[in-house]
């Protein structure tokens, strides 16, 4: 797709891999972008650094009322960025910790797909970006809940990606490592296990590097987008031998310090 002329929303969009895909949709001559967060002066700001192309809305993304919120201060949505996404570090997580994950990392994918499918079915063209993780083509160590939710997003992804595929739906779905966002860096400092891994298992990238393999994949309608190509050899071997994997996860686990 060539978004050249596309109006996009773009969830968890404050600052980090969202912010930095907003800027890199303009710069690729976007008509129009809307930055949605939970955090209302920090969208506000992006926006504002972004010009009179680019609208916050602040809110809930696992609320439907707010993604019906932004698709009308879009206008006409071509694309949607579903890249709002939380993890809590907490081994097996409480109940408050499974339902808080589940609803923004996967629910709002549901929600947003559910609002935004008839039109793009009946246009027959549409854009759609998951921002998953690593964790979901592999796992994350000390953290179940976001490791279950991102690998429940790729999967949904591919789900869309199958269905949809044929008639004029674009797919694409974002599976990094570590990037130097407000997540990994709060998480580094309370030195959680779970990051503490991601740290330690590749090159810590910038968003903007992300966002440009994002819109490289949009470009040539690449579906699965690895900006630590590793993930991809990591995920291979975790095929061909599970087992072997598993221990090796197990060796990584144990060797990687943590609160």
């Amino acid at each position: 797709m060539d978004l050249n002329g596309k109006r996009c929303v773009i969830t968890g969009a404050a600052g980090g891999i969202g912010l930095a895909m907003a800027k890199a949709a303009l710069e690729r001559g976007a008509e129009h972008v809307v930055l949605v967060d939970l955090d209302e002066e920090r969208v506000a700001q992006a926006a504002a650094g972004l010009g009179d192309r680019a609208t916050p809305v602040a809110g809930d993304v696992a609320d439907a009322a707010l993604l019906k919120r932004a698709f009308e201060a879009s206008g006409r949505v071509d694309g949607f960025f579903a890249n709002a996404g939380i993890g809590t570090g907490s081994g097996l997580g409480d109940d408050d910790a499974w339902t808080a994950t589940m609803r923004v990392n996967i629910e709002a994918h549901v929600t947003a797909a559910r609002l935004l499918m008839p039109a793009w079915l009946e246009r027959g063209e549409g854009l759609w970006v998951t921002t998953a993780s690593a964790a979901g083509l592999l796992t994350q160590i000390g953290d179940a809940p976001y490791s279950v939710s991102k690998a429940a997003a790729v999967s949904f992804a591919e789900w869309l990606a199958i269905t949809y595929g044929d008639r004029g739906i674009q797919v694409h779905c974002l599976a990094p490592m570590g990037v130097n966002t407000n997540l990994l860096n709060a998480g580094l400092d309370a030195d959680s296990q779970s990051v503490n891994v991601v740290a330690a298992a590749g090159e810590i990238l910038e968003p903007e590097d992300v966002a440009a393999e994002v819109m490289g994949a949009i470009e040539t309608n690449r579906f699965m987008v690895l900006p630590h190509p590793e993930v991809g050899e990591f995920r291979r071997r975790k095929v061909a031998d599970t087992d072997r994997w598993l221990a090796g996860m197990r060796r990584l686990q144990g060797a990687v310090p943590g609160a």
